[in-house]
């Protein structure tokens, strides 16, 4: 290896000639190009052809990661956009794991995200044309540069399992001179909020090469550090760039290096069409596990472009979901470490329903750092069996120097609910798979001491019940007896017990949480309905929905119940008369939220304001259905309106399983197909002129079914087989159906015999692309 070191080190390192940036093939089998895909035209291939027509398109050259496309595989990140000068093209990269390891301050300093650099094609004239297309179904960007002088076809991924970056290019005559190169960036937090004094950026890295290999080598003045490494094979007029970011902490950098190079040399020795077969078979067995489809074909884009970014930005056993996701926002930005006061949580909602546990890196998380959440706890509680989360943290649950605080003091933060709101994440997954060792090993024992940390502060008021001191609701108001504290320890609390029945054990506490349940004092409330806290009601705009979280998601009381509902639509319709301070977020939530009452004209009319793009004080989603917020990237706004969907199509809180629960009259047809709910049901339904014709219930597990079928009149209940099932009507349109596991049961009106199957239902209105397609 052949090191640059020394003052004066460029930042652009020269990789050759190439080119980048339409669609591969046409080289395929020359080692630097892959087989074109065989195309959407079967038609037993429903899903293929519904998630293709959702591909993001660009005809007009993107400008920054808020209009263009983006890649990842929940590790290495890419966004495509344009170049500094006329005559280039910019191919952002980062990674969700490199980041700063100095603990001596927050995480936003101390263990921020880092930027890495980027990749630029230069070609020899300037840019006057794109046609480009980010095709999901392949996880794939493909297409064309046009220039003065000529024209480059591209085809861009990053592999799955590999995490490498490929990109295929091939250019015309006239930019046959095209050529890529790397540019590093400084490492150093681009957050400037709270800056500590004594806070400096790491050192310069070093460029060098290993034979035709070129690399940046980055250390952390904390030790350690990244690689990035790539090299370009050339064939004729084809060229395939490989690329590969290697983060070692603690580690020798050296090492780290040739770690780099020689998954680079791997890279490039595997077939390409081995390596792309590999990478798209994950994406297609990852789109087949669940369908949804809804006249609306603009937000069944949507849909389906989120569950794309979801994952893209999140995989099981791996990091938790940032702020950004694998991307780094190369105009900086904040938000440079793992936000748990309600981030992380809405984002990754949609996991459980859509059927995509293998994105549960919340879970994931929590069993493998757990080691790490006394380091939130304030000194003076740290007694090995109290547990809590300060934000930010960085992905492995370390807040730097931060606690959550002390409630009743100077000290008290809004971050007391952070870790039993996660948990209740933990929880969900366990009620959607029914998989008793995630309560075992991860939800119960975290449970136990996150509760702890509350108990330590409650006391006896003159009414006999159990308070707390001072907290701060978050991002609104300091409070005694805060709503939003009450409703996750009465819910933490109710579920160690639950927890105690599953795992068939008892706990010496126990009788305490049965106590805290009976005793803690009930929300405050006035005439406005449940307040932010004892004496603290909602007198702005709220974007943060923290003093209704009883009502959602933790659906302490249920629409169900008539006694419930007064209290759910007074504070409701008090939140949401004054939206100007609300964010993206707020929108998604109140359309759920709308949903779980049964008003769905309210709930799609919430989330289609936010989908289409309007400014909500400072935020709004992007053309490539990103989103900005005070000029910061966040993804997790968009996410969150996913759950929405999923909520209009299937709820299952309570213990009941609702179809189409609340479908707009807009939407006379929708179809979904194993989609998850509680109970480890997987759902298939379909929905025409406004008439539920059928319902599919898998059972996974031999959970009790209470079904809300939604069915007008009297139905038949039948097995796959066409067999009779037993089944109790429980009220109008719901029935309970004995089901073991591995059982199914099929749900249609009375005399007919519907052939269950999922389907693309007809448009409603003109839908067109996401991207920049005109």
């Amino acid at each position: 290896m052949t090191p640059t070191t020394g003052n004066g080190i460029s930042r652009r390192g020269v990789i050759g000639s190439a080119a980048a940036v339409g669609a591969a093939g046409w080289l395929a089998g020359s080692g630097t190009a892959w087989a074109a895909p065989q195309g959407a035209g079967s038609a037993g291939n429903l899903t293929e052809r519904i998630v293709r027509d959702a591909a993001l398109r660009w005809r007009r050259m993107p400008g920054d990661w808020k209009d263009g496309p983006f890649l990842a595989n929940g590790l290495l990140g890419v966004q495509v956009y344009r170049g500094a000068t006329p005559n280039s093209v910019k191919v952002m990269v980062s990674h969700s794991q490199v980041q700063d390891q100095r603990p001596q301050w927050r995480a936003p300093y101390g263990f921020s995200r880092l930027p890495i650099g980027h990749f630029d094609l230069t070609l020899a004239g300037e840019v006057t044309g794109i046609d480009w297309t980010l095709d999901l179904w392949d996880a794939e960007l493909r297409g064309t540069v046009t220039t003065t002088r000529g024209s480059v076809r591209f085809s861009m991924l990053v592999h799955n399992t590999r995490t490498a970056l490929l990109i295929s290019t091939r250019p015309s005559a006239g930019e046959r001179e095209a050529a890529w190169s790397f540019t590093w960036l400084p490492a150093a937090s681009p957050r400037t909020k709270d800056k500590p004094a004594d806070y400096t950026g790491n050192p310069d890295p070093r460029t060098g090469s290993a034979g035709h290999t070129g690399y940046v080598e980055q250390p952390l003045i904390a030790g350690g550090g990244w690689t990035t490494a790539w090299r370009e094979r050339r064939v004729g007029t084809g060229r395939l760039l490989a690329a590969h970011i290697v983060y070692r902490y603690p580690g020798d950098l050296s090492r780290t290096t040739e770690l780099a190079v020689a998954e680079v040399a791997r890279t490039l020795a595997a077939d390409p069409d081995d390596l792309v077969a590999e990478h798209r078979a994950w994406w297609h067995g990852f789109y087949r596990r669940s369908l949804l489809s809804v006249p609306d074909k603009r937000l069944q884009d949507f849909y389906w472009i989120q569950l794309y970014k979801a994952a893209c930005a999140t995989r099981a056993d791996g990091p938790s979901m940032s702020e950004w996701g694998p991307w780094y926002p190369e105009t900086g930005g904040s938000w440079t470490a793992v936000w748990w006061n309600l981030n992380v949580q809405i984002a990754t909602w949609l996991i459980q329903g859509s059927n995509h546990l293998e994105l549960d890196s919340v879970t994931s998380t929590f069993k493998d750092f757990e080691k790490y959440l006394p380091l939130s706890v304030p000194p003076e509680y740290q007694d090995g069996q109290t547990y809590a989360l300060a934000h930010p943290s960085d992905w492995m649950l370390r807040p730097g120097a931060k606690t959550v605080g002390i409630p009743g003091t100077s000290t008290k933060t809004d971050n007391n609910g952070n870790l039993i709101w996660a948990m209740h994440n933990v929880w969900l997954s366990y009620r959607h798979t029914m998989d008793t060792r995630i309560v075992r090993d991860v939800l119960y024992p975290i449970l136990v001491k996150a509760v702890n940390f509350y108990d330590h502060f409650l006391y006896e008021g003159g009414d006999g019940k159990l308070h707390l001191p001072l907290t701060r609701s978050p991002e609104w108001a300091d409070a005694e007896d805060c709503t939003y504290d009450l409703s996750l320890l009465r819910w933490g609390c109710a579920t160690l017990l639950d927890c105690l029945r599953i795992l068939r054990t008892d706990h010496p506490r126990a009788a305490r949480w049965r106590e805290i349940v009976k005793r803690l004092v009930d929300y405050p409330r006035d005439a406005t309905g449940v307040m932010i806290g004892a004496a603290k009601p909602l007198t702005e705009s709220h974007r943060h929905f923290s003093h209704m979280l009883w009502l959602y998601p933790l659906h302490e009381l249920d629409w169900d119940r008539p006694g419930d509902r007064d209290i759910m639509r007074t504070t409701f319709d008090h939140w949401v008369k004054d939206r100007a301070l609300w964010a993206g977020y707020s929108y998604a939530a109140a359309s759920s939220m709308a949903s779980r009452m049964d008003r769905p004209e309210e709930a799609l009319d919430f989330l289609t304001f936010f989908t289409g793009g309007n400014t909500i004080n400072n935020a709004w989603m992007t053309p490539n259905t990103m989103y900005v917020e005070g000029g910061n990237l966040g993804i997790e706004s968009p996410l969150t309106a996913t759950q929405s969907v999923l909520d209009m199509a299937v709820q299952s809180h309570g213990g009941v399983v609702r179809v189409f629960p609340s479908v707009s009259r807009r939407w006379p047809d929708a179809s979904v197909a194993s989609l998850r709910a509680q109970g480890a049901f997987l759902i298939d339904a379909d929905r025409a002129g406004g008439r539920t014709r059928w319902v599919r219930v898998h059972s996974e597990a031999g959970a009790p079914l209470v079904l809300d079928h939604g069915i007008r009149g009297a139905v038949d209940v039948r097995d796959e087989r066409g067999r009779r099932l037993r089944y109790r009507e429980t009220g109008p349109g719901r029935i309970e159906i004995p089901l073991r596991r591995d059982e199914t049961a099929v749900v249609a009106p009375r005399g007919t015999h519907p052939d269950p199957g999922p389907r693309d239902v007809p448009a409603v209105g003109d839908a067109k692309p996401w991207g920049l397609p005109d």
